[in-house]
């Protein structure tokens, strides 16, 4: 009776944590249209010029209000991983990619092309998958190994850092800072669930701080240089997916039993492709708002800018 009542209570647990999730994902999805607004009327952001460019964002009413819907998100988001298992709380947020596609369509005052429709379809569906595998019961997880854990923030670091580098020249600006932000923001994600576990591992909210800040600094100047579906839906792919393969590799997080097993996997898998599906760059659209994939946002901010 007495484990009964645990399972209930950890059940009840995780279904308030993936509504706070999808309530988080909502606001950050809308916040970032806001944001994507209001930098592109902005002069040029850069990393080269942090102060600078931080006092034009601080500036702007329009971005602030943006980052104040983002803040608020982020602050359901930490309460949803305190309840609940990393994978699970980013599948939700995965999900919300499919509201980013639909909400841009409506500010661009277009309707959704097949393949936004295909991928926000996707991505519902793995939502819905992800509901029904939690019939089965409670999810567990454990701390896992600082050592494992410092390594695999550190390698998705480098691989930012790379992207920025090296990669810039091959993806495009656009597409580096998506990356790399996408990058960042998913050690932000770790190392905030690291940090919700209590004890010396609160210590890990300097980490999540640095990818936090740093990954936004990013997204904002890939604003700048895209679409706000592509790049918001690149860094989202990545701020999802590394997660979701980080919760049963690095804090053994349980899978439930047999068919719901299966479920489960089949819709971490499909959140992960309608993300995958919306983050592709695409050409503008004649008469949206928003512009192509590696074109500049306007006259002002074409030159002078770098990250």
């Amino acid at each position: 009776m007495q484990t009964f009542a645990v399972m209930s209570s950890t059940h009840a647990k995780t279904a308030v944590a993936l509504v706070l999730a999808l309530a988080s994902t909502t606001l950050v999805s809308l916040a970032y249209l806001r944001e994507h607004a209001a930098v592109t009327e902005l002069a040029g952001l850069s990393l080269r010029r942090p102060v600078q460019s931080l006092r034009l964002l601080l500036a702007s009413r329009a971005w602030l209000a943006g980052f104040a819907m983002e803040t608020s998100g982020f602050v359901m988001y930490v309460a949803a991983l305190a309840l609940a298992p990393l994978a699970l709380v980013q599948s939700v947020a995965a999900g919300g990619i499919g509201i980013l596609a639909v909400a841009s369509a409506r500010v661009a005052h277009r309707p959704l092309t097949r393949r936004e429709s295909l991928g926000a379809g996707v991505s519902v569906a793995g939502l819905l998958f992800l509901s029904l595998s939690l019939i089965g019961g409670a999810d567990q997880s454990a701390h896992g190994s600082l050592v494992e854990i410092g390594l695999w923030l550190g390698a998705t670091c480098a691989a930012a850092a790379l992207v920025l580098t090296v990669g810039r020249a091959f993806l495009g600006a656009a597409a580096a800072s998506g990356i790399a932000g996408g990058l960042l923001f998913s050690c932000g994600d770790i190392s905030t669930k690291v940090a919700t576990q209590g004890g010396v591992r609160v210590g890990f909210a300097a980490a999540a701080i640095f990818g936090y800040v740093l990954g936004t600094s990013l997204l904002q100047i890939g604003y700048q240089r895209g679409a706000a579906l592509t790049i918001a839906g690149i860094a989202t792919l990545l701020t999802n997916a590394l997660p979701i393969a980080a919760g049963p590799v690095l804090l053994d997080e349980t899978l439930p039993h047999g068919g719901l097993r299966a479920l489960r996997i089949i819709a971490f898998a499909t959140v992960i492709a309608g993300a995958a599906l919306l983050a592709r760059p695409q050409p503008a659209v004649p008469g949206s708002t928003e512009p192509a994939e590696g074109s500049a946002a306007s006259g002002q901010a074409a030159s002078g800018r770098g990250a």
